[in-house]
């Protein structure tokens, strides 16, 4: 009975990846390291796994050098001086506040104790500081999501009181929408009610109506795994989409929204070229083409794009998207794996296998 329950697992994962290994007609094969016939990324010069940055979905020269700084002296004013320098309303702040908070509690997951005491010392010197409170609040949450199992108790205890902390952070600085968008986080782990969570809402747009980030965030909470369903989600993003002014981010929503409710095992291999996926990619092709090119999160929708576009098979599109992404990898797909550098690489290898085995090379390629 176990060989059977194998076989048949072995079927349905040939099933599953089979489309994404080889291009019908067009003659994908894998070929073995060293091999003349196997395509290498560096002739692109994209950077090797290793060089690869987990950290952030794109450059932010400012932000490194302030988190290097923070970390080598353990000096918060750095990271003040930062987040009061960035304005309130755009993308760039609440990105800026992940990163420290997610700085802060990597350190502490590596040296538990006193990992991440710059935040502690930024909370307790500067107590009225807008931007330390907001990374406090963004910390808990990710503590929660990384060090608790959701539903528990702790897991709980933990988000309560990055709550209160977004509370706190919200009286500082009431037009910020920093604190409301972590608070939607909250709302998800904690599983406040769609009454609940439609208050807080209206509390974010009513202050940034254009956040991509904060649609994410919402997002989660209506996506079926959490506190709503596929068409909650399907709706909410659609019309998010349609509303969304000439050069927002926001037109790529429903891909997102596509992407939070794949079948966990594909066994239909025309599912990336379906109209509802199709319709999804256009969209957020024409977003980012639309889209300010300094637009902080245009490279959070150009990663998405690289793994649609490869499991649809548009090698050339996809080798668009990587020369304008690679370095970075710290965004959607590739952070929901434990290794988000190698799950990136495997995507790239197969652009770059596919573009090439329908023509392509380095000197095709615009950038």
């Amino acid at each position: 009975m176990e060989i059977l329950w194998f076989l048949i697992a072995m079927c349905m994962l040939a099933a599953v990846i089979g489309p994404v290994l080889r291009r019908r007609g067009a003659g994908i094969r894998l070929a073995r390291p060293g091999s003349p016939d196997a395509a290498d990324p560096d002739n692109y010069g994209f950077l090797r796994q290793e060089q690869l940055d987990v950290r952030l979905p794109g450059p932010d020269q400012d932000l490194l050098d302030v988190l290097d700084v923070v970390q080598r002296t353990q000096d918060w004013r750095a990271a003040a001086q930062l987040l009061a320098g960035t304005p309130k309303e755009g993308e760039l702040r609440w990105q800026r506040v992940q990163a420290f908070a997610g700085a802060a509690s990597l350190e502490l997951q590596q040296q538990p104790g006193t990992g991440g005491a710059w935040l502690r010392a930024w909370r307790a010197e500067s107590p009225k500081d807008a931007g330390g409170a907001q990374v406090h609040a963004e910390f808990l949450v990710q503590q929660a999501w990384r060090s608790s199992a959701a539903g528990t108790d702790d897991f709980r205890i933990i988000l309560e009181e990055a709550r209160s902390v977004c509370a706190g952070a919200a009286l500082l600085a009431p037009g910020d929408p920093v604190p409301y968008i972590v608070d939607l986080a909250v709302a998800r782990g904690l599983g406040d009610s769609q009454e609940q969570f439609d208050q807080l809402w209206a509390k974010v747009i009513d202050r940034a109506p254009n956040h991509m980030g904060a649609h994410l965030a919402a997002l989660h909470y209506l996506c079926e795994k959490w506190h709503g369903s596929r068409e909650e989600a399907d709706h909410f993003a659609t019309t998010a989409a349609a509303r969304a002014p000439q050069g927002s981010l926001l037109a790529a929503l429903p891909l997102f929204a596509v992407y939070e409710h794949l079948p966990e095992l594909n066994l239909v291999s025309g599912f990336y070229q379906s109209a509802v996926v199709t319709k999804a990619v256009e969209g957020a092709l024409y977003a980012v083409h639309s889209a300010r090119p300094d637009d902080p999160m245009l490279a959070h929708v150009r990663h998405l794009l690289v793994m649609f576009l490869v499991r649809s098979e548009r090698w050339a599109e996809a080798m668009n998207q990587l020369v304008h992404v690679d370095g970075h990898v710290g965004a959607l797909p590739w952070t929901h794996n434990s290794d988000p550098a190698a799950e990136y690489t495997v995507y790239r290898a197969l652009a770059v296998a596919g573009y090439e085995a329908n023509g392509g090379s380095p000197a095709t390629l615009p950038h």
